[in-house]
């Protein structure tokens, strides 16, 4: 994994944690709440989703490797999405 890759699970993060946020009111932590969710749940759970899933794995010879930032956009918005979700339902539960 290269620093391009984990910033854009980060920002892919941070965009599923507000888009699960403004989908689903009655789990939403707020702007930053949804945003620290999601960017922490994007950054960490599209590493483990690049592992579990195997994908990544080979890195580009020079320039911009567009298909690993999708890549990286896409695990780390998934990943973000179901860790605001799921701490949002936690907070709703247990509050």
């Amino acid at each position: 994994m290269d620093l391009t890759t984990i910033l854009m699970q980060v920002i892919g993060g941070l965009v599923g944690g507000n888009a699960v946020g403004a989908a689903s009111k009655d789990t939403s932590l707020g702007p930053l709440g949804n945003s620290i969710a999601g960017a922490i749940g994007g950054g960490l759970g599209g590493q483990l989703l690049n592992i579990l899933l195997d994908i990544g794995t080979t890195a580009a010879t020079g320039g911009i490797d567009f298909g690993m930032i999708i890549q990286g956009f896409a695990t780390g918005g998934i990943s973000g999405a179901v860790t605001a979700l799921l701490i949002g339902y936690l907070k709703a539960k247990f509050t």
